[in-house]
């Protein structure tokens, strides 16, 4: 790699990462404003649901396949279609499980029966999200960024189209079909996708018969780099799963009404999260470049560059995540208002905004630590720092603290994960 290609790289993803997020807040208030405070609590429950979905049908494909990419010169072809198939295979029989659970999700766990054809929709989406998660890795793998970015900015163009002229239609009919329509519109989106890669995939490549058969060898590589990377983020999630199941049951146990427990968490998720993770995409950005980049050069036995990258990576996440920290510190309550016309979920800010500094470097330890084959690590210290988090918000929960039970785990859980996570990159690499 040239000697600023990764400065280079970062940059364009930088740029293309920041339209991304301006089109997405303005994609945050048109939905918050269209939806109403019944739609968005209901979307807000069931989207840890979600995430978790989303996690298992991309496979931790990007990363895994980005990895495989770097490393090959020649059948890149016959890596893809690989990928393909084991993506599709994978999500068509998620897709299955998720359609035969979603009533049991939804009135026994969720405990809100209503949120049944919420879950349906996630379900279809499946397949498409696991093309397109094989498609990022492909361009990823090759150092090329545009695709993804350019890719980022239509999806998020046509959801504002949605929202502005469909969606006030839908919810005008029934809140239910608003926000299901919309979880829906995500195959619209994941479609134009796959159309902006098709266009960036190289046409002039002379394909055989063999290069569509798949390939147990390239599966096992696959799934090598996959299992720890994803079981990780499905460790997460699955606890991002858990977080409102346990916090709703125990709340109702201890005496709160279900009308709070619904308000204050879509308070904490969608309004306090959702501003203290705005910078996430400089994150992603970062960390998207350093996994092809770090193995590469792992690889190739050079730690010096390892070293370098890695430190790179955790100068820039730490510069964006103190600055924004104290900005949205001392400006939360405007913002807050500006944006969701409420000050809802304000006090969790202003609780937990100063330890998000030490959360922007927990996705670039992450990173490094994939990029040199100690992702099972990362997933041992993901799975405790998880435990740790779900059983402090449950004794807090019982403490009648009604939601800050979930603010100091969420705090502690930060700080584990980032402080064991360096601890064994520095092990590994100093």
């Amino acid at each position: 790699m040239k000697k600023d290609t990764f400065k280079m790289s970062i940059f364009i993803l930088l740029i293309g990462g920041l339209i991304t997020k301006i089109l997405s807040f303005i994609i945050r208030v048109l939905f918050t404003r269209t939806i109403t405070d019944e739609g968005m609590n209901l979307y807000t429950i069931v989207s840890p649901t979600f995430s978790l979905l989303i996690a298992l049908a991309s496979f931790s494909l990007p990363i895994s396949i980005s990895k495989i990419i770097s490393k090959q010169t020649t059948a890149r072809p016959k890596i893809m279609f690989t990928s393909l198939f084991f993506g599709l295979t994978f999500s068509f029989v998620l897709l299955l499980l998720v359609l035969l659970l979603a009533p049991f999700i939804s009135s026994t766990l969720l405990k809100e029966e209503i949120l049944t054809p919420l879950i349906y929709a996630m379900a279809f989406t499946l397949p498409f999200i696991s093309i397109t998660s094989v498609l990022k890795g492909y361009f990823l793998g090759k150092m090329k960024v545009i695709p993804n970015t350019v890719s980022n900015i239509f999806e998020q163009l046509a959801r504002i189209i949605f929202l502005i002229f469909l969606l006030p239609k839908l919810v005008s009919k029934s809140i239910i079909l608003g926000v299901v329509s919309y979880i829906l519109f995500n195959i619209i989106t994941e479609i134009i996708s796959i159309f902006v890669f098709y266009l960036y995939l190289p046409k002039k490549i002379m394909l055989t018969k063999n290069d569509f058969l798949p390939s147990k060898s390239i599966i096992n590589e696959i799934l090598a780099t996959s299992i720890p990377s994803v079981s990780g983020r499905i460790i997460g999630n699955i606890a991002f799963f858990l977080e409102p199941i346990l916090l709703t049951n125990i709340l109702l146990f201890v005496g709160y009404p279900s009308s709070y427990i619904l308000a204050e968490y879509a308070s904490y998720n969608a309004y306090a999260i959702g501003l203290l993770t705005l910078p996430s995409f400089f994150i992603a950005a970062i960390c998207q470049i350093l996994i092809p980049e770090i193995s590469k050069y792992y690889n190739l036995k050079n730690y010096t560059l390892v070293k370098k990258r890695m430190n790179q990576a955790l100068k820039y996440s730490f510069t964006i995540g103190l600055f924004f920290s104290i900005f949205l510190f001392f400006t939360r309550d405007f913002f807050l208002e500006i944006l969701y016309k409420t000050t809802r979920g304000s006090d969790y800010i202003f609780i937990l905004a100063p330890f998000f500094v030490l959360f922007y470097l927990e996705a670039p330890l992450t990173s490094t630590l994939q990029a040199i084959n100690k992702a099972k690590d990362a997933m041992k210290i993901t799975l405790l720092g998880a435990i740790i988090k779900l059983l402090i918000m449950s004794i807090l929960s019982f403490l009648r603290v009604g939601i800050y039970g979930l603010v100091f785990s969420e705090i502690i859980n930060i700080i584990i994960v980032v402080f064991l996570n360096y601890r064994i990159l520095k092990k590994a690499l100093y």
